[in-house]
């Protein structure tokens, strides 16, 4: 379709429009952003490319230059609990990062910081120990990622690091979690804390004299309830016996850090809302109480909304209504004062000495690294995870809604109108809608600009991106809904915030869809099975039955149905009843499946599964899969592919001649495909 005069937009049956953010352009123009640290002036992030097959590279920026740390092939990517984060560590010029593909420690001194970065032969040296330390059982370390490490911190004073190791090398029990301690030098690993079924965010003093870390047990996850400990390193390195300094089953903690002048803080929701706090004279004093979140949940490690400045005082950030705010926070007087920005969205917060870095962005902007000058209030965009201008005239703006749902409640969600300033709909139609319920299920949605959503708006769909009970920022009781309520409470907001935007005007009603990935390819699959209300849908790596997952999942999330669902196998019934795989006589609408074929967190005889008795049924289905792709797809072909095919599904489905190429899709049991 040749583009009409600019002056006057072309009245174009929405979906056909032609735009120019195409799948091309959102893999080679874009990348993720991941992991902010400072060391001195300096100032490190991860990048996630796309192009580079999903390679995750460590740039550094350096006078006023950004460059790759790590050449390829090094890829700095953990795969604790699967999710990973706090992949490096920077300090005084010293790196050390989890290499992808071994799950290996490297390590490259300040003096030869500078040769990895110019790729010139030097290599980087292994620290993760070849022989383990005679007090801990013998392990051989392999390239199978027999140890993990994640999440580390610098010990100068016993020249190691100490970091969270996930060991997988028992193959007849799971994982086993701890926290250890890895020598600079090669010469051996230490376990310092175990006991746990999982452990987090170790955090050393100034001088390395006391440790405080998270752990928690199953059937738990970290934002049910987790114990913050701290204890005395003594001169040997080996800490002592460990204090309990807050949480339990019914109280989550996150980000525990210590102050300049060595006080403990933390994360807590104890009051219904992740809030400040510290321990100081051996009481938990809370900092600033309010209906708001400092915390996120602990998918990832490494997480960080706050930090210190030299005389104490706090930058933090905080999230509200779905918009995220930086403010300080004085130490002594405790008056928050918030700091005037135009970003809705803020993540991976560290500050330095008078300045402070985070990823930001808006609806309008990408995410992008930002270096905030504490004096001025000035601020500069270092990178972003978009290097296309595109012309605001294809960007929709997210309008936040609050809709009535089931129960007498309300629940949020991000609208996007069609916009694109070539085309307008035809008289008398309206947009098909296509409804993203995200992942997790305890994730959030966000208003960042993002242009797998414009890449849907600017050719001509409304788009509503749901975040229904259980989705975190909007506080504890808010999470909780979901709680025994899986594929049920998402399911039920999904379809009342359609409703909500159908009821407007804004949606034809004919043309619904629903799409989301993981949990949310989960709530997907419910929606369709149990409902009637959606007339068309995709899954991304969906979960389709709820006892394969409890059997099957990663250690991480094995127990994480106990609280959504119910204990398993005592509640197999009702785990068989919210298992769309059980129910495929009630789906009745077309369907397409994509899935990674080395995916570990929700395997592929899931959507294999629901294909396969699906087409049996002679229903249109469509499944895609993608071999060396895990949970999430990284590289640029594979992304590219899975849009162009999403898009055809829907105009064949619909009715209308999508402006994307099929890119060999099959629509089985579709007629004239």
């Amino acid at each position: 379709m040749t583009p009409p005069d600019l002056s006057t937009p072309a009245a174009a049956a929405f979906g056909t429009w032609t735009s120019p953010i195409t799948p091309q352009v959102i893999v080679a123009d874009t990348v993720s952003l991941d992991q902010v640290a400072i060391d001195g002036d300096d100032i490190y992030w991860i990048e996630g490319r796309a192009r580079e097959q999903g390679r995750c590279v460590l740039v550094r920026y350096r006078d006023g230059q950004a460059a790759d740390v790590t050449a390829a092939p090094w890829n700095v990517r953990s795969r604790v609990h699967e999710y990973g984060g706090g992949a490096f560590l920077v300090d005084h010029g010293t790196l050390t990062w989890t290499n992808f593909i071994d799950q290996r420690l490297y390590h490259l001194s300040a003096a030869t910081t500078a040769s990895a970065t110019r790729n010139d032969g030097a290599a980087p040296k292994s620290v993760a120990p070849v022989a383990p330390a005679a007090t801990i059982a013998p392990v051989a370390l392999t390239i199978d990622a027999q140890r993990r490490h994640a999440d580390a911190v610098m010990d100068r004073r016993h020249q190691r690091i100490v970091a969270v190791c996930e060991d997988h090398s028992d193959p007849r029990c799971e994982a086993q979690s701890s926290i250890v301690a890895v020598a600079l030098n090669g010469s051996g690993e230490q376990t310092l804390v175990a006991g746990s079924d999982f452990h987090a965010a170790p955090r050393l003093n100034a001088d390395g004299s006391r440790l405080a870390w998270l752990s928690w047990n199953h059937p738990d996850m970290p934002w049910d309830g987790c114990t913050l400990w701290q204890a005395e390193i003594g001169v040997d390195g080996t800490p002592g016996a460990p204090t309990a300094v807050a949480g339990n089953r019914q109280e989550s903690i996150c980000q525990p850090s210590w102050s300049p002048s060595g006080e403990l803080y933390f994360v807590s929701d104890r009051s219904g809302w992740w809030n400040l706090y510290r321990l100081r004279h051996g009481s938990i004093e809370a900092l600033q109480p309010m209906a708001a979140e400092f915390g996120r949940a602990h998918w990832n490690f490494g997480v960080s909304t706050y930090g210190f400045e030299a005389d104490g005082n706090i930058i933090c950030s905080y999230v509200s209504n779905g918009t995220w705010n930086l403010a300080r926070l004085d130490a002594r007087s405790l008056v928050l004062t918030p700091i005037a920005l135009p970003f809705r969205s803020i993540s991976d917060l560290e500050v330095g000495n008078g300045f402070a870095v985070f990823i930001g962005g808006a609806p309008d902007t990408p995410n992008s690294i930002v270096r905030l000058d504490l004096s001025t209030l000035a601020w500069t965009v270092l990178q972003r995870a978009v290097q296309l201008d595109i012309d605001p005239g294809y960007l929709s703006i997210p309008e936040a809604l609050e809709f009535p749902t089931s129960g007498q409640r309300t629940a949020h969600a991000f609208f996007y109108a069609p916009r694109n300033r070539d085309f307008c709909g035809l008289a008398g139609q309206r947009p098909p809608l296509l409804v993203i319920s995200h992942g997790g299920p305890t994730s959030s949605a966000s208003a960042t600009l993002n242009l797998a959503i414009q890449f849907w708006t600017s050719r001509g769909f409304a788009v509503l991106d749901v975040n229904y009970g259980g989705s975190t920022g909007y506080g504890r009781q808010y999470r909780e809904r979901l709680n025994g309520q899986w594929g049920v409470v998402d399911v039920d907001d999904a379809i009342a915030a359609a409703r909500h935007v159908v009821q407007r005007g804004d949606a034809d009603e004919q043309k619904l869809a629903i799409r989301g990935s993981s949990a949310g390819g989960y709530t997907t699959l419910a929606a369709l099975t149990f409902h009637d209300y959606f007339k068309a849908g995709a899954s991304y790596y969906g979960v389709s039955d709820l006892e394969a997952l409890a059997r099957e999942c990663h250690k991480f999330e094995s127990r994480y149905l106990d609280h959504l669902v119910g204990a398993y196998p005592q509640e197999m019934a009702l785990y068989r009843s919210r298992s769309p795989i059980h129910h495929v006589a009630r789906l009745n609408v077309p369907l397409i499946l994509f899935q990674g074929l080395d995916d570990k967190v929700v395997p592929p005889n899931q959507s294999q599964a629901m294909f396969d008795s699906l087409n049996q049924k002679g229903l249109p289905v469509a499944y895609i899969t993608f071999a060396g792709e895990q949970h999430g797809f990284r590289r640029a072909e594979n992304i590219q592919h899975a849009l162009q095919a999403e898009l055809y599904f829907y105009g064949r489905v619909f009715g209308f001649a999508a402006a994307a190429p099929q890119g060999g899709i099959q629509i089985m049991n579709l007629p004239e495909n």
